[in-house]
């Protein structure tokens, strides 16, 4: 079996004393691993950095097999990525988010988004915004998406301001003003494009939209595994927090 396809490496392990196991997400189909023969060489280890997008030759015998990958360069990123702090955390944290997706299991519109972090991940004033909005499409994809259209209370559109921490769905001002201390704030840019360019949410906004994503992340996806919120989270957070202070 033969398949070709562009992936965006998310980490590797070592493999016999030459070889390297890559773990890419790839645009057609999905999360999928594969033996890269020689990928510890200098000359291909430079590609197999996390963030880079690689061109894919994946061929087994049987599609149940573990396969072997031929690799080409499409955009080799690491190398400015690995000079940022908070790139470098953010990779290894949006890694940790799209290894909840099942392997295999094709999601394009992530594989677009994920593209899209990976190329904004040095960039202080982009970078938070847009894994805050990721963690809200991997809670879509894994079932749990964010109703932030319209107010679970009493239907409007207008004035949207909480969230239910029960229910997921959104609350307006007036509908939730008597429960505001018990709702999470709903920051929003969550309830718009997210697009290159576009003014940017503040720092305070950027961090109710991780308290909001954190809450169902923890309690919908991580807790299910036994598990608490990745270690990777909270080191990206706290270089976004470095970057956003006056001092950084």
């Amino acid at each position: 079996m033969e398949w070709r396809d562009e992936g965006l490496v998310l980490g590797v392990r070592k493999h016999g004393e030459q070889s390297v196991i890559l773990e890419a997400m790839t645009r057609g189909r999905g999360r999928h691993l594969g033996l890269v023969r020689g990928g510890r060489s200098a000359r291909l280890s430079a590609a197999l950095q996390p963030g880079n997008t690689l061109g894919l030759v994946w061929r087994a015998r049987l599609d149940e097999h573990l396969g072997a990958f031929a690799v080409e360069p499409i955009a080799l990123r690491a190398g400015r990525l690995i000079g940022s702090a908070l790139a470098l955390a953010g990779i290894n944290y949006v890694g940790a988010l799209v290894r909840l997706l099942p392997e295999r299991d094709p999601h394009e519109e992530v594989y677009d988004a994920l593209t899209l972090v990976a190329e904004s991940l040095d960039d202080a004033a982009l970078a938070p915004a847009l894994v805050v909005r990721f963690e809200a499409q991997i809670l879509a994809e894994c079932g749990f998406r964010l109703d932030l259209s319209c107010c679970a209370a009493t239907g409007g559109r207008e004035n949207l301001v909480y969230v239910s921490p029960k229910s997921g769905r959104a609350v307006s001002a007036a509908a939730g003003a008597a429960w505001k201390d018990r709702l999470l704030p709903l920051p929003s840019f969550l309830r718009e494009a997210a697009r290159l360019g576009a003014a940017q949410p503040s720092a305070a906004e950027v961090a109710e939209g991780f308290r909001l994503t954190g809450h169902f992340l923890a309690r919908d996806l991580f807790a299910g595994q036994g598990e608490p919120l990745p270690e990777a989270r909270r080191v990206f957070l706290a270089a976004a927090a470095r970057e956003a202070s006056p001092q950084a």
